[in-house]
């Protein structure tokens, strides 16, 4: 049996709406967290110079500062710089962590597992905690006491924090 030319047609026609549709679906892409070192967690405090909010992970960019309060230098004489990386900016707006809450100049304290590669950023994850403390340096440096704690380190198998202490 041959089909006629008016079937040939109406299944191109179904295969084209529904390439169409499929090109205009928004891309649900996500990137492995392989090029984090799982197995280490750094403890930072910084000020804030950048909230990048995002779909699917915002954006914590920062001036490492030291026990002083004062900011960490490089061997260029420049603050050194790190950021992190969160999980959707309507999961932190919901614990409280907006560009409002978190403005340029927050002193911030973050538990990340950093890049394996060596560069200055890090990944907030399951072992990860985060605490604002406003925009003076709070007696004592920025953690749980002096601060507000945005987002709670997850507990282990035996009900300890994973994370460390700032």
């Amino acid at each position: 049996m041959t089909s006629r030319p008016s079937d040939a047609r109406l299944i191109a026609g179904l295969i084209g709406i529904l390439f169409l549709g499929a090109l205009g679906r928004p891309v649900a892409a996500h990137h492995s967290f392989a090029m984090y070192d799982t197995t280490t967690t750094k403890t930072l405090t910084g000020k804030l110079i950048r909230f990048v909010p995002g779909p699917n992970h915002a954006q914590l960019i920062f001036e490492l500062l030291g026990g002083d309060g004062k900011p960490v230098l490089g061997g260029d004489g420049k603050p050194v710089v790190w950021g992190v990386e969160t999980g959707p900016a309507f999961s932190l707006a919901r614990q409280g962590v907006t560009v409002k809450s978190f403005p340029v100049g927050t002193i911030l304290t973050v538990t990340l597992n950093p890049l394996r590669d060596g560069r200055n950023f890090g990944a907030l994850r399951g072992d990860g905690m985060l605490i604002g403390c406003g925009t003076a340096w709070p007696d004592g440096g920025c953690d749980g006491r002096t601060g507000t704690v945005f987002v709670k380190p997850v507990a282990d198998s035996t009900g300890e924090s994973a994370a460390r202490e700032p």
